[in-house]
């Protein structure tokens, strides 16, 4: 399997709990290597042109309120397979369906507010590492 990087955020939510720490110790734990990190306050705006995928949506108007809500933590992770293995260890979208051990269940509280998000398809990725990182601000 190739090394690969994807994109990662520990969300608002997860961030005011102060999960982040607990949370980042796992990405290392799980064999992540961290080539970008920063901590920001997505504005609106920021939170619309991330999520532009999803504007068409009935819940882009709560999730871009929410990604605007407070401090978060962007990431860039490369591992082998690093897009599947950072969706595994997120577990499901909905807290209540994610199986145990996985970063949703343990700090995730609904659907819309599930702790973390990470890019689902290389092309996805390309796009949110992009978005946040220009290339002299990654490691490797």
């Amino acid at each position: 399997m190739a090394v690969e990087k994807t994109f990662a955020i520990v969300k608002p939510d997860a961030f005011a709990a102060g999960y982040a720490g607990r949370i980042l110790a796992r990405i290392y734990a799980e064999g992540f290597k961290v080539v970008g990190l920063k901590k920001l306050y997505m504005s609106k705006v920021e939170a619309e042109g991330f999520y532009a995928v999803h504007a068409a949506r009935p819940f882009f108007g709560e999730l871009t309120d929410f990604m605007s809500s407070g401090p978060c933590i962007v990431m860039a992770l490369e591992a082998e397979g690093a897009i599947a293995k950072w969706r595994d260890l997120m577990g499901a979208t909905n807290p209540a369906d994610a199986v145990a051990g996985t970063l949703r269940k343990e700090f995730g509280a609904s659907i819309g507010e599930n702790a973390t998000h990470g890019s689902d398809a290389p092309e996805t990725a390309a796009f949110e590492l992009g978005y946040f990182f220009n290339g002299l601000e990654l490691l490797g």
